[in-house]
């Protein structure tokens, strides 16, 4: 036997690890497990929410099949998704096998009645950083945090204030990377800006609301994104569990699971019905079994450095997720997908072109001939 032998071919394709971005060399699943509905304190608000017992079984069916990535938040299921899975992580002494990723910026203390005063609990000052980030550690069972990322910008606190904070908290060796989540673009290339001139550490990745019935981020973040070499993670890749099948929703219906209710019904409009029937003539020309896959395969097609969320309550939902690494979707299917429901780019993208759609703009190509140099693609899906 060499002793540089290739390991065993991993047991799913969770265990074929990537690297995080450019200036990350952190390397990590293709799929990260949201946390979202790891916890109990959520369900009377009408968003998922699950018990220890089934949550610990869904980590484990994670990990067991090769999974390394998890997202969670300082307020996700108020502080019991960050507690669920530090009690995980510790009972199986795997801590440094998994790489986690909270937020802060919501309140800790969320319906605390010992605490009468609440406004420096929330936000981006370096109180809520400090306090959050504490508590957050104690949570997880942990002494430090692997991504920690800006949950989102409060639009009150400076760039300098912010960015001075996070590099502190990275100089102490309790946080190893920074991200930050549902921000505008110009305050993330702002922000990495002044870390690139003033010796302190950037965001290296950027979450965002993005699926095939939600593209926004298609004008500004997903372009800026590329360009400047920050990796993608995605929530919401499944609507919030709208992504199903006619089927599905009736079965629903008929047993009384129904779904997430928290923003809005858990029904489909008509929107997300035709969208649903685009993604199953997909699923058959590809040979997929889950329209879900295909959604998920969607979104893993539009960049590299991508990382889609995927909040499964239940292992064999994780399942159906873990098949969208085996899709490979040509460029015809996302153009079709893409078609399924009108999308405005806005102004200047719908005049002048936008980054990464390989095109120069019109006034150029009216005086020479340009031959366009092409981004780096999405890691290719093998089948």
């Amino acid at each position: 036997m060499s002793l540089y032998a290739a390991p065993a071919p991993p047991q799913t394709k969770l265990g074929r690890y990537r690297q995080l971005a450019p200036r990350a060399a952190l390397h990590v699943s293709p799929l990260v497990l949201g946390g979202g509905t790891v916890g109990d304190k959520w369900s009377v608000f009408g968003a998922g929410a699950t018990d220890k017992k089934s949550s610990f079984a869904l980590l484990d069916a994670y990990f067991d099949a090769g999974g390394n990535f998890i997202d969670t938040a300082n307020n996700y299921q108020d502080g019991s998704s960050e507690a669920f899975i530090g009690e995980w992580m510790q009972e199986r002494n795997i801590r440094d096998q998994v790489v986690v990723a909270t937020k802060y910026t919501s309140s800790i203390k969320r319906g605390d009645p010992s605490i009468k005063l609440h406004p420096n609990y929330v936000g981006n000052n370096l109180k809520s950083m400090r306090l959050s980030l504490d508590q957050s550690m104690k949570n997880l069972r942990t002494d430090y945090i692997d991504i920690f990322f800006v949950h989102f910008w409060d639009l009150h606190t400076s760039v300098e204030e912010l960015m001075d904070g996070l590099h502190q908290l990275v100089l102490a060796g309790k946080v190893l990377y920074l991200g930050i989540s549902d921000s505008p673009a110009w305050f993330v290339v702002k922000a990495n800006e002044y870390a690139k001139w003033n010796g302190k550490t950037p965001f290296v990745v950027y979450q965002a609301a993005y699926s095939v019935l939600q593209r926004d981020i298609e004008r500004e973040i997903l372009p800026m994104c590329r360009h400047e070499g920050i990796a993608l993670t995605f929530w919401n890749v499944l609507a919030g569990g709208h992504i199903r099948s006619d089927e599905e929703e009736e079965t629903r219906r008929k047993t009384g699971e129904k779904g997430r209710t928290m923003f809005g019904p858990w029904e489909r409009n008509e929107t997300e019905k035709k969208m649903c029937n685009a993604l199953g003539i997909v699923a058959e020309k590809v040979g997929a079994k889950h329209i879900t896959a295909v959604a998920i395969a969607y979104v893993m097609h539009k960049a590299p450095y991508v990382f889609p969320i995927v909040g499964a309550r239940k292992a064999e939902h994780l399942q159906a997720n873990i098949e969208a690494l085996s899709i490979s979707l040509s460029d015809e299917n996302v153009k079709f997908i893409d078609d399924v429901l009108p999308f405005d780019q806005g102004f200047p993208s719908n005049f002048f072109g936008q980054y990464g759609s390989g095109m120069y703009p019109f006034i150029l190509t009216s005086s020479a001939t340009f031959d366009p140099q092409p981004l780096l693609a999405p890691i290719a899906h093998e089948k």
